[in-house]
């Protein structure tokens, strides 16, 4: 399967377990999760693997917002895109409506700096009280996520509600 997006450069193609065809990336979002906080200057320094992964990126354009209210998405431009046609397209339909409504009133363009910072504009930080607080950084698909710390805990404790029975169902869904 090629890759739908612009999302960084193919270095290989080969057979996943099941002989089908799959894109190999030159450079993925990393796992796991990442403590950070925000400069005095509402930026955001990435670790070295997430800088890689936009560095690898044919656009440097990022759209950083909100879609909940709760936590930042960073998301690359062509990811963004795709999502703005998606909610467009849903003409009549309230709930889309409103959350490309709030996406653009709390969301803003922004480029990683040289130094691998990425800006979170003021009304963003302000809406979603990210100053002077530690966050979380998680890797989701094709953007990254902020938490400030207590929407993350939250959000682990929901996740951790009948870990068991989730697993189950999944693995018996095929999950290796």
């Amino acid at each position: 399967m090629a890759n739908e997006w612009s999302q960084g450069q193919e270095t290989e193609r080969r057979g996943d377990a099941d002989g089908n065809v799959v894109a190999q990336m030159a450079v993925e979002l990393p796992d796991g999760t990442f403590p950070t906080r925000l400069d005095d200057r509402g930026r955001l320094k990435l670790p070295v693997a997430f800088q890689r992964y936009f560095e690898s990126l044919r656009e440097r354009k990022l759209f950083v917002t909100t879609l909940d209210g709760l936590t930042v998405r960073i998301y690359p431009i062509d990811i963004w895109r795709h999502n703005r046609l998606q909610l467009a397209k849903a003409v009549g339909d309230n709930d889309a409506a409103d959350v490309l409504f709030i996406a653009n009133d709390l969301g803003a363009n922004a480029e990683m700096d040289n130094q691998g910072r990425i800006l979170i504009h003021e009304e963003l930080r302000k809406a979603l009280n990210l100053e002077n607080q530690p966050l979380k950084l998680v890797p989701w698909q094709w953007r990254i996520d902020l938490y400030p710390e207590q929407v993350y805990e939250q959000r682990k404790l929901g996740a951790l509600q009948n870990l068991a029975e989730k697993l189950r169902r999944l693995e018996n869904m095929g999950l290796r």
